[in-house]
């Protein structure tokens, strides 16, 4: 079983990429962040026809998420239990032959010390006891998304630059370890060791060309899924492309 995940940054801006790319990796599930489309102007049918059904919430011209699936989607949940009906479209679960998906669209926060950095670590707090609340360890288990937070110095271009800043803070590296800790494992660092891969660069100042990149899209699994992890890689390939999402999208093979 392939299962990818990729913020797509606007998926109605995307869509030729997106479709080209189903249909050159094909894989089984696709968890999608920053959709960037209220639910009535999600494209259902031009992904039905690629063979994928779709669970979906979103907002416009920012958040959303989704889950992609060429198998049945089941048992699917929209956000926190406790979230109010305006609450940004963050988080969307849903179990897809018999793995529980969790896909994050994480906030980013803005700057450190501001509101919307409480925000991000408030969040985060919330997605550690929903977790604790909604699912087990024993179970098979994926958490993934844009987490907007490079767990290790390894995951970043330049860690002393970035020693500090926003995505790299020891705010948000203690927050994302302590959701980690609920018992996953990091998928990438798993199966690939201390490879040094980024999965984000920036528009500006060439980033992409000059490999300025940070690796805060992730999958992460429960241990007994982790047993069954075959690998786990980052395409770059999309980076690539005529005005491209500014993130590359993660995939994990499953027996």
């Amino acid at each position: 079983m392939k299962i990818a995940t990729w913020n797509v940054n606007s998926i109605n801006v995307r869509m030729p990429q997106l479709l080209a790319w189903l249909e050159a990796a094909r894989p089984d599930v696709l968890c999608l962040q920053e959709t960037k489309a209220v639910d009535d102007n999600f494209p259902v049918l031009e992904l039905k026809a690629a063979g994928y059904g779709a669970a979906f919430t979103g907002e416009k011209s920012y958040n959303g998420v989704a889950i992609l699936s060429r198998s049945a989607i089941e048992d699917v949940q929209l956000n926190f239990p406790d979230d109010t009906a305006d609450a940004p479209k963050r988080l969307i679960a849903a179990t897809v032959n018999g793995i529980r998906i969790v896909n994050t669209y994480i906030p980013n926060g803005t700057e450190l010390g501001s509101d919307k950095f409480a925000f991000k670590l408030d969040w985060l707090l919330r997605l550690r006891r929903y977790f604790d609340a909604t699912c087990s360890p024993a179970d098979d288990v994926l958490f993934c998304g844009d987490f907007n937070v490079a767990p290790e110095p390894i995951d970043i271009w330049d860690p002393a630059g970035w020693e500090g800043k926003l995505h790299f803070s020891k705010p948000e590296r203690a927050a994302i370890a302590f959701v980690g800790q609920w018992g996953f494992r990091d998928l990438f660092r798993e199966l690939n060791g201390e490879v040094r891969e980024f999965s984000w660069w920036d528009y500006r100042a060439g980033a992409f060309q000059r490999g300025h990149g940070l690796r805060i899209d992730h999958i992460w699994t429960s241990e007994k899924l982790t047993s069954r992890a075959v690998s786990c890689t980052i395409d770059r390939s999309t980076r690539k492309l005529e005005k491209p999402s500014d993130h590359a999208p993660v995939i994990a093979e499953f027996n």
